[in-house]
């Protein structure tokens, strides 16, 4: 039996990192997992600083980054986004793209949304992340969220906490 197809949308950063092994290594069991390095689908130059970068994806470039997404995923997936991952996947499933579930972590971003997806969503932010949306935003977009204590912006990056997010698709 062909295995359903689940997308990691990298954070700010891209490249091939080592803590996104954490997650492969988990979902590659039940799920086809195809990872995307947003800088690449976003086509930003990934040797500036970070605030050049994400001004990059502010000015077009989470626009080109679903748009690139949409082109390359024509069947239904499931995401697991990262930072700004989150959000061009949040942006993508709006746009049409057929996704089944949406975890995101740590991204900020969409306390910035008012039409949520249609498909099944959690949040997870650190309780020490100040760009988080704030509990009314969840409660008027009526949104699953986990916040995880004493943690801030990158707790996704820890091994510890790639178990428990993967545990919402396993």
């Amino acid at each position: 039996m062909k295995k359903p197809r689940l997308l990691l949308l990298s954070d700010l950063f891209g490249g091939n990192p080592e803590w996104i092994q954490n997650y492969i290594e988990i979902l590659e069991i039940k799920f086809d997992v195809q990872y995307y390095d947003i800088l690449k689908l976003a086509q930003i130059d990934s040797s500036r600083d970070e605030k050049e970068i994400h001004n990059q994806f502010l000015n077009g470039g989470i626009e080109k980054a679903v748009n690139n997404l949409l082109d390359f995923e024509k069947e239904k997936v499931a995401i697991l986004g990262f930072s700004i991952g989150g959000t061009i996947a949040w942006k993508a499933s709006l746009r049409g793209l057929e996704i089944t579930q949406l975890l995101a972590v740590s991204s900020t971003r969409l306390r910035f949304e008012t039409e949520i997806p249609s498909c099944k969503v959690k949040l997870y932010y650190g309780e020490k992340d100040l760009n988080k949306p704030n509990m009314q935003w969840f409660l008027d977009l009526k949104i699953s969220t986990e916040i995880i204590e004493n943690q801030d912006h990158i707790l996704y990056q820890e091994k510890d906490y790639a178990f428990l997010i993967c545990s919402n698709f396993l």
